[in-house]
Formats: C-alpha cells, sequence, structure tokens
C-alpha cells in the first residue's frame, strides 16, 4: 500500500547507496536512481548529495530536504501498516505482532494448548511472550511492553483493568511420605499449617497474595507459620515437595501430571477453600484491537477445554 517512489527513497536513504538499495529492492540499479530522480523532480528538491565517493555515485548522503522527507515517509509507511492491520480487522483477518505477558503459572499450564491453537488458526500473528510473576507482568503491561497480560492474583494498580479468564483453585500439596499423606479422610485442621514447614512462593507473586489472604483469613497470619523458602515458580514448590523440605500450595492446574505419577499428594484443610481467578489485564482506558483483541476472544472462547 506504500508509494512505491517512496518505498525506493526510504531504501536508499537508509543503505545510503543505490546498488544495496537496489538488491534490498530486486531492482536494477538503473531504475533505482530512476525513481528517486523522478521523486525529486515531483518534490522539487535534490534529496541526495551524490558528489561523494569520487563522482561514482557509490557513496552519497541525505541532504536536510531528504532528511525532512525521510521522517514524513517512514510515518507514512507505519500509517499504511495500522491501515492495513484496520482494513484487515474488517475481514476478521488477524496479522502482524501479539505482545503477550502471562504470569508463571499460566504461562507454564494454562497457555500452551491455547497458543498452539490460536496460531494454527491464525497464522499471520508474530507472537512473543513474557513470562514473570503477576508484579512484572503488570509492569509490563503499564509500560507497554505487552499489549496484553494473564495474571493469576489481583493487579493492585490503578493504571490496569482486569477481566476474568477462568477461575482457578490453590490446592495443599504434601510429599507421599509426609504424615498428612496416610491420614483418615485425608484432610487436617488449620492450626495443624502452623507446625510444619511451608515453601512459598517469592513476594510479588500472585500465587503468594492469594495464599496469604487466604491464611489470613482464617487467623493464620504468616508470621504464625514456619516459613521455610520463598520459591520463584510453581515447579520449585512441587519438586521442593517431592524432596521432603515442606509443604506448599499450588495451582490445580500445575499438579495433574505429578498426582498421576503419585510423586505429591492433595490434602484438604478443613474449612480453608482458595479459589482465585486467572484474569486478563490492560491498560485502563485502552481499547483491544487487532491480534490482541482477537487473542482475548479466542482463549476465551476455548478455555474451558483446556483442562
Amino acid at each position: 500500500m506504500e508509494n512505491f517512489r517512496l518505498r525506493v527513497f526510504r531504501a536508499v536513504a537508509e543503505e545510503l547507496s543505490f546498488r544495496k538499495a537496489a538488491e534490498v529492492l530486486h531492482l536494477s540499479q538503473p531504475a533505482v536512481s530512476q525513481h528517486v530522480h523522478a521523486l525529486e523532480e515531483e518534490v522539487g528538491v535534490q534529496l541526495f548529495d551524490r558528489a561523494r565517493g569520487g563522482g561514482h555515485g557509490s557513496q552519497i548522503s541525505l541532504t536536510e530536504a531528504g532528511r525532512v522527507l525521510l521522517g514524513y515517509a517512514d510515518r507514512a509507511a507505519e500509517t499504511m501498516v495500522e491501515a492495513r492491520r484496520a482494513l484487515a480487522a474488517l475481514n476478521d483477518e488477524t496479522v502482524g505482532p501479539l505482545r503477550l505477558g502471562a504470569s508463571t503459572t499460566v504461562a507454564q499450564y494454562l497457555l500452551p494448548r491455547i497458543l498452539g491453537a490460536f496460531l494454527k488458526q491464525y497464522p499471520q500473528v508474530k507472537l512473543s511472550l513474557v513470562s514473570g510473576n503477576t508484579e512484572q507482568i503488570v509492569d509490563a503491561v503499564t509500560e507497554k511492553k505487552v499489549a496484553l497480560g494473564i495474571i493469576e492474583g489481583p493487579a493492585m494498580r490503578r493504571e490496569v483493568k482486569t477481566e476474568r479468564m477462568v477461575q482457578d483453585e490453590m490446592v495443599l500439596i504434601v510429599s507421599p511420605n509426609h504424615a498428612w499423606a496416610g491420614r483418615k479422610g485425608g484432610e487436617i485442621e488449620q492450626k495443624e499449617l502452623a507446625k510444619v514447614p511451608l515453601l512459598l512462593r517469592e513476594r510479588g507473586s500472585g500465587s503468594r497474595r492469594v495464599v496469604e489472604r487466604a491464611l489470613k483469613k482464617v487467623g493464620l497470619p504468616l508470621r504464625s507459620l514456619q516459613v521455610a523458602m520463598e520459591l520463584d515458580s510453581t515447579e520449585a514448590i512441587i519438586s521442593g515437595v517431592e524432596a521432603e523440605l515442606g509443604v506448599g500450595f499450588v495451582s490445580r492446574w500445575a499438579v495433574g501430571k505429578v498426582l498421576r505419577l503419585g510423586t505429591v499428594k492433595v490434602i484438604a484443610v478443613k474449612g480453608l477453600e482458595i479459589r482465585r481467578d486467572f484474569s486478563f489485564v490492560r491498560l485502563a482506558g485502552a481499547e483491544m484491537t487487532g491480534a490482541a483483541a482477537a487473542f482475548q476472544r479466542f482463549a476465551m472462547g476455548t478455555k474451558s477445554g483446556v483442562s
């Protein structure tokens, strides 16, 4: 959609060489020179200083007029890219870059199958994914490093808006060799949690915030517990529990495989149920468009089939 003469001009300005621009554009060097000459006649100014390179034109530089036009030409090219995306959206054609952010549990256990199906349906999307804890993903959204995030805890920022994607449950896991694993009925009292080493996620983690709030609500503030370790991922907590370093709360989405293998057991805590939402997060007041909007619609339509 970009004006071809401007495209040639931008290529020559970037390469500062008619020969190299011709290679990039797959044109002959005389054709490139003709397009630039025609553009100079059209705008009425000289765009390149051809005096360098011993008169052979092998090395050139932009004139002041060329630098001014290049700024407008670059903006025009960007506008045409945006126009193409907008027109594609009218035809329900999703193309272009998609920068997603996801907290670690979501990125590892929930997203892979959704992303695989999404990219099969929208192969023209160029996806990049950033993972981190909830706080880091919210920061990435507010700093516009990602267009859309998915988090597993409260956003804690006024600049963003959240929307529920799917519900999750945090469950307590122990080693199969733990005394609680053989408990009749598979249930413990709340106060028993204060008597064992507890493995927690790091500060800034949405999982940690949810667990802390739930325990505090039933009279078990963090200071009353034996926090043995703070770990930076759900996998680290599972591995720590398998190694009998303590007990820990993790997402039910994360334990399907280890439960089937028998390397951990889920233990119910009487009167304690920890539920939370995995939520989309985006800048407040910003309208979702293009690939990001298409992904959110797609994920909402397929989330029920990924459990």
